[in-house]
C-alpha cells in the first residue's frame, strides 16, 4: 500500500476539518490561579483544535507533509492559506510564552514536544514559505526542554502511550540531525545506555489502550542510533530469535471506536506498520525480511479503513497512517 493522491486528499480533508475545530478539547493545563480560567484558544492560538494540543500539532504535520508531496492537489491551496493565517509571529509568541509558566515544565513532555520538533522539521522543507522561521523559536525552546529532560530521566518509559520515550526520541532525533549536534549526541548516548543491552523481549503487549509498541519503537530508535552491523544482531536477539514477532505481533482488535482509549488500538496497528517498515529498510537484505514486511502490511491493512469515522480516532489517526505509508 502506497500514498496515492486520492489517499493524500482524503487525509488533507480530514486534517483541515479538525485542526481549527475548537471543541471538544482535552486541555493539558495546570491551573495556578483563578486568572488561568480561560478557553484553550487564548493560551494556544495556533494549536487549539484537534481535541488536544499534541494532536493539533501532528495534524499540522500531516497537512504540511501532504502539501509538499502533492503540491498541485486542490487541498494544497487551502493548507497554505490556513498555515499563513495560523503560523503568525503573534500567535506563535503566545504559544512560546505559555512555556514560561512555572507549571509548564512538563507540558506535553515528551510526545507533543517531539511532534512540535517534527512539525518544524517538515516546515523547513517548504522554502517558499516563512513557516520554518516562525516556528523555529518554539522548536528551539522545546529542544532545550528535551535536553533537560533526558539529563534527569534515569530510566526509559516503555509504555505504549504518550509517555513513551523511544517514540519521542525518534522524531526529535530527525529534527536534531541538521540543527543541534549536542542534542543529537545526547539522544544517541542516552538511547545506547537505555537499550543497547536489552535482549529476548517478553513484554506483555498490547495493552488495552496503547497506540505504540514499546519494543518496536525502541527498535526503530536503535536502528537510527546503532551502526547496521550492530543493529541487525541486536534486533535478532531482541524479537526474532525468540519468535516474538511471529508469535505475538499480529493486528489487534478494536472493540469500540467511540471510546477514545480503546480507539488507540487502531493507532497501534498503524504505528507497528510504520516501525516494521522502517526497521526492514534498516536491516536491508535479511533472512526474515519477508516476515517483517508481511507483518507490517497486515497491520496497515487492518487499520486503514478506520482512519476516518468516529472523531475519537479521526482527530489523529491520519498522522500515523501517513508515517506508515511514507515508510514504504
Amino acid at each position: 500500500m502506497e500514498l496515492t493522491e486520492d489517499i493524500a486528499r482524503n487525509f488533507a480533508r480530514i486534517a483541515l476539518g479538525h485542526v481549527t475545530r475548537p471543541y471538544p478539547y482535552k486541555d493539558d493545563h495546570v491551573f495556578e490561579s483563578e486568572a488561568d480560567v480561560r478557553p484553550p484558544r487564548e493560551a494556544h492560538p495556533v494549536f487549539f483544535g484537534s481535541f488536544d494540543w499534541h494532536s493539533c500539532v501532528h495534524g499540522w504535520w500531516t497537512l504540511l507533509t501532504l502539501r509538499r508531496i502533492y503540491p498541485d492537489m486542490p487541498e494544497a491551496a487551502d493548507i497554505e492559506a490556513l498555515a499563513d493565517a495560523s503560523f503568525t509571529e503573534e500567535k506563535l509568541a503566545v504559544e512560546l510564552a505559555y512555556l514560561d509558566r512555572p507549571s509548564s515544565r512538563g507540558f506535553e513532555r515528551p510526545y507533543g514536544l517531539a511532534w512540535l520538533l517534527y512539525l518544524h522539521h517538515e516546515a523547513a522543507r517548504h522554502g517558499d514559505e516563512a513557516w520554518n522561521k516562525r516556528l523555529e523559536p518554539l522548536a528551539r525552546a522545546f529542544a532545550a526542554r528535551l535536553a533537560d529532560y533526558l539529563r534527569v530521566l534515569t530510566y526509559p518509559i516503555t509504555v505504549g502511550t504518550h509517555f513513551n520515550t523511544s517514540f519521542a526520541l525518534v522524531l526529535a532525533r530527525d529534527w536534531a540531525e541538521a540543527r543541534d549536534p549536542k542534542l543529537l549526541a545526547l539522544i544517541d548516548d542516552w538511547a545506547m545506555a537505555a537499550f543497547a543491552q536489552r535482549q529476548d523481549y517478553a513484554g506483555w503487549e498490547p495493552g488495552g489502550d496503547e497506540f505504540l509498541s514499546p519494543v518496536l519503537t525502541a527498535s526503530l530508535l536503535m536502528s537510527k542510533v546503532m551502526p547496521h552491523g550492530q543493529f541487525a544482531p541486536w534486533f535478532e536477539g531482541l524479537v526474532l530469535a525468540n519468535g516474538w514477532l511471529e508469535r505475538e505481533c499480529y493486528p489487534v482488535t478494536v472493540s469500540d471506536r467511540s471510546d477514545g482509549k480503546i480507539a488507540h488500538l487502531d493507532g497501534l496497528n498503524l504505528s507497528r506498520a510504520w516501525c516494521l517498515r522502517e526497521i526492514a529498510k534498516a536491516l536491508g537484505p535479511h533472512p526474515q525480511s519477508a516476515i517483517i514486511e508481511q507483518t507490517a502490511d497486515r497491520h496497515l491493512a487492518a487499520a486503514m479503513p478506520h482512519v476516518a469515522g468516529d472523531y475519537m480516532g479521526e482527530h489523529w489517526l491520519a498522522s500515523f497512517a501517513l508515517l506508515a505509508l511514507l515508510a514504504n
